[in-house]
């Protein structure tokens, strides 16, 4: 991609990941509630439910001010995150890539750890196709002049 210029993957919301987050976090809360008996239990259960609405409406529902609207590929380890209050954000791609079929996982570097989860419902399927590509091999497939990317 060297060269070339950057290509734009537009992130939509994802209310199947939201609830698959939530999902999670309510197990993990009805666990400690169990765990632990009496208030100080209820209220971990409580903060844990928090914790799951705040990361499934920032990671998932794409509604936080600091959540990734889109990602700009750069390079073979550089992206460009776009962030919901128009900030732009450099870094790098850290190891640990992960890609499935229907997800793909980019640990970044800056300005905090953290990984960006993009599901397939999230990108049309051209697009994410393009980014399993890249993630998978730090290129995308050329396109002839003139052509759309995604």
């Amino acid at each position: 991609m060297t060269g070339a210029a950057p290509l734009r993957l537009q992130l939509s919301p994802s209310p199947v990941l939201a609830a698959a987050i939530f999902g999670a976090h309510l197990a993990a809360a009805t666990g400690v509630a169990l765990a632990l008996p009496g208030a100080a239990g209820w209220a971990l259960a409580v903060l844990v439910l928090a914790l799951g609405a705040e990361a499934a409406r920032d990671r998932a529902l794409l509604r936080a001010r600091h959540s990734t609207r889109a990602i700009e590929l750069r390079g073979p380890d550089e992206v460009v995150l776009v962030l919901a209050d128009g900030r732009r954000v450099a870094s790098a791609v850290g190891p640990g890539r992960w890609v499935t079929r229907s997800c793909v996982a980019l640990p970044v570097r800056a300005p905090r750890r953290r990984t960006v989860l993009v599901t397939r419902a999230m990108l049309g399927e051209p697009a994410f196709r393009l980014l399993r590509l890249w993630a998978r091999w730090s290129r995308v497939p050329g396109v002839a002049a003139g052509q759309p990317r995604a």
